[in-house]
């Protein structure tokens, strides 16, 4: 492991333990008819009335943290003298910072509907994409749309990943081999 992976590896561990320290928390009130609607996020050993950790949307937000980390791990591979690059390719390793990027967009804007929309509908709606640390106190999250997008992203990213990788080298048939040799021997003759 280099110095680079290590740093990575560092700030994954600080992002999770401020993640599990400060979670995802739902207010389940009265007013909203017993629905939970996300309420922000708040110290996880302090008292909160009516609130409880909204564990979907925790652990999506681990998991963006372990694949972006592991991403990074990835990238920031030493490349062995005289080889390509281990991360794959530039098209490649594009991918791959693409796929960090959006997974990150998806858990600071997720999907919301109003409370409203949950009483009185038997499916889940869908309203908008709001920033999840803006007010959402009238909205709750919509898990089912929020786990499409994760997948839909990562599915993505490994076909998009696996398309461009690069071809290996072609297999050369005995007759071109030795067409190669002399070409070389001649070259050399020549030189």
């Amino acid at each position: 492991m280099n110095r680079q992976q290590s740093i990575a590896l560092v700030i994954a561990a600080a992002n999770l333990l401020l993640m599990l320290l400060f979670p995802p928390f739902d207010y389940i009130g009265l007013k909203h008819g017993n629905i939970p609607t996300f309420d922000g996020f708040y110290f996880a050993f302090g008292s909160h009335a009516g609130r409880v950790v909204n564990i979907d949307f925790l652990t999506l937000e681990v998991i963006v943290v372990l694949v972006n980390a592991a991403i990074a791990w990835l990238l920031l591979r030493e490349r062995p003298l005289g080889r390509r690059a281990p991360g794959g390719n530039r098209y490649q390793r594009s991918v791959l910072g693409l796929v960090a990027l959006n997974l990150v967009l998806i858990v600071l804007f997720p999907p919301f509907e109003n409370y409203v929309a949950v009483s009185q509908a038997a499916l889940p709606s869908f309203e908008a994409f709001y920033f999840v640390f803006g007010d959402n106190s009238q909205r709750q999250l919509v898990m089912p749309i929020l786990y499409l997008e994760f997948i839909a992203v990562l599915v993505n990213g490994a076909i998009l990943w696996l398309l461009l990788k690069d071809r290996g080298p072609e297999r050369l048939s005995a007759d071109e081999i030795r067409q190669l040799a002399e070409k070389v021997r001649g070259s050399r003759r020549d030189g």
